[in-house]
C-alpha cells in the first residue's frame, strides 16, 4: 500500500506540475515552429541553384521529346493520327478547353501545325536559357500541355509529372541563376515601370511575397516527388514479383522496352543483381522521404535514384521519363553544393585552357608588315 501511495503521489505531482508549466512550454515550442516556419518561408528563396537545373533538364526533356519525334510527329500527334478517333472526340478534356486548343485547332493542317512544333521548340531554347522566363514558361506550359493532350496513347505518367513540375515553375524564381535574366536583372532599374521591370526579369511583387510563393513550390515539388516514390514503393510490394526479387528481370526482356537486348540480357544474367535490384529499389523510393531529413541520409539516397532513373533510361529506353524525374530531384542538391560544381568546371575550364601550348609571337618582318628597308613582307 505504502508503495501504491507513493506512485499516486508522484504521478499527482507530475500531473499538477504538467498542467502549471506545460502549457506554456508547449506554446513556447509552437511559437519557435511557427516562427522557424516563417522564417524559412519569408526570409529568402531556397533550391535557388536547384530550380534553375530543374528548369534546364527540363527544357531539355522536351527537346529531345520533340527532336525525337518530329519525323513521326503527324502519325503520332498530327493529321496522320486521325485513326486512333482523338480527332473527333478526345478522350482528354483539354483539347475542349480553349487555352490548351491551339494544336488541335491545326491538327489537319500540316504545315502550321508544324509551324507550331518548331515553335514550342524555340520555347524550350528560350526555357533552357533563362530567356524572359516569367513569359517565356507559361506560354511554353500552355503549348505543352496543348501537344501532349493531343494523344492519349502516347502519354504516360512521366508527362503529368513533367507538366506539374512546368506549371510549379510558373510561380518560382526558376531564372534566379544560371540565366539571361539573371544578368538582365543585374542591370534593371530600379525606378522602371513595372511592366519594364518584368520585361528585364526584375522583381516586381514585394519580395516577402515572391520568396513565399517561391519557397511553396519547393514543398509541393517535394510532396509530389514524394508521393510518387511512396506510391509506387507501396504499390511494387504488393507484387508477388517484386517480393520474390525477380520483377527487373520480366520489363529487360520485353522487345518494347528493350533497346540494347544484349545489355539487358548480361545485366540480368546474375540472379543475386536482379533480387538486389528489385528489392532495393522498393526500399530506397519507401524511405526516400525520411532519407531527405539528414544529409548523411540524403546523398546516398540521391546516388541510388539518379542511378536508378539512369538504368531506366538505358536498359528500357525511357531518357526523358528519367529525365524529367532527375530533373525534379535536383532541387534536393543544396546551393552551396551546385556552387562548388559550377566553381569545380570553370575551375577544369581555366586549367585546360591554361595548359594548352601557347603560339609565339610571329616575327614582324614574316606577317605584312614595313620593316626596316621599306618592304613588305609575307
Amino acid at each position: 500500500m505504502k508503495v501504491l501511495r507513493s506512485t499516486a503521489a508522484t504521478i499527482g505531482r507530475i500531473w499538477r506540475n504538467f498542467w502549471s508549466e506545460g502549457p506554456r512550454y508547449l506554446l513556447l515550442v509552437l511559437r519557435n515552429v511557427l516562427v522557424t516556419l516563417d522564417g524559412w518561408l519569408m526570409d529568402s528563396k531556397k533550391a535557388t541553384y536547384g530550380l534553375a537545373v530543374t528548369r534546364m533538364l527540363l527544357a531539355i526533356t522536351a527537346l529531345g521529346l520533340l527532336a525525337t519525334n518530329f519525323s513521326t510527329r503527324f502519325y503520332t500527334f498530327g493529321s496522320a493520327s486521325a485513326w486512333t478517333g482523338e480527332l473527333e472526340s478526345p478522350r482528354s478534356p483539354f483539347p475542349g478547353i480553349w487555352l490548351f486548343s491551339a494544336f488541335h485547332e491545326l491538327i489537319q493542317y500540316d504545315v502550321l501545325f508544324t509551324l507550331l512544333y518548331l515553335f514550342v521548340g524555340v520555347l524550350a531554347i528560350a526555357l533552357l536559357l533563362g530567356y524572359r522566363t516569367r513569359i517565356v514558361l507559361p506560354a511554353f506550359w500552355v503549348l505543352w500541355v496543348s501537344l501532349i493532350e493531343l494523344q492519349d496513347m502516347v502519354s504516360d505518367q512521366g508527362d503529368n509529372i513533367f507538366r506539374i513540375a512546368l506549371l510549379g515553375l510558373v510561380f518560382a524564381d526558376s531564372s534566379m541563376r544560371w540565366s539571361l535574366d539573371a544578368r538582365r536583372r543585374a542591370r534593371a532599374a530600379a525606378s522602371a515601370s513595372a511592366i519594364s521591370r518584368l520585361w528585364q526579369g526584375a522583381p516586381v511583387l514585394p519580395q516577402a511575397l515572391t520568396n513565399l510563393s517561391h519557397n511553396l513550390v519547393v514543398v509541393i515539388l517535394t510532396c509530389q516527388v514524394a508521393f510518387v516514390y511512396v506510391a509506387g514503393a507501396l504499390f511494387k510490394a504488393g507484387g508477388t514479383v517484386w517480393q520474390n526479387g525477380t520483377a527487373v528481370y520480366y520489363p529487360l526482356h520485353v522487345a518494347r522496352f528493350a533497346p540494347w537486348p544484349e545489355l539487358s540480357e548480361l545485366v540480368s544474367a546474375w540472379a543475386p543483381a536482379v533480387a538486389i535490384a528489385s528489392i532495393g529499389s522498393i526500399l530506397i523510393q519507401l524511405l526516400f522521404p525520411g532519407a531527405l531529413l539528414f544529409r548523411w541520409t540524403r546523398i546516398p539516397v540521391l546516388f541510388a535514384m539518379v542511378g536508378f532513373h539512369f538504368g531506366i533510361a538505358v536498359l528500357m529506353g525511357l531518357p526523358w521519363f528519367s529525365l524529367a524525374m532527375v530533373a525534379i530531384d535536383s532541387i534536393f542538391v543544396r546551393d552551396v553544393t551546385w556552387q562548388r560544381i559550377a566553381n569545380w568546371v570553370r575551375g577544369a575550364g581555366r586549367v585546360r585552357r591554361q595548359s594548352r601550348p601557347r603560339r609565339s609571337a610571329p616575327d614582324d618582318s614574316d606577317n605584312g608588315v614595313i620593316d626596316a628597308r621599306g618592304g613588305y613582307g609575307w
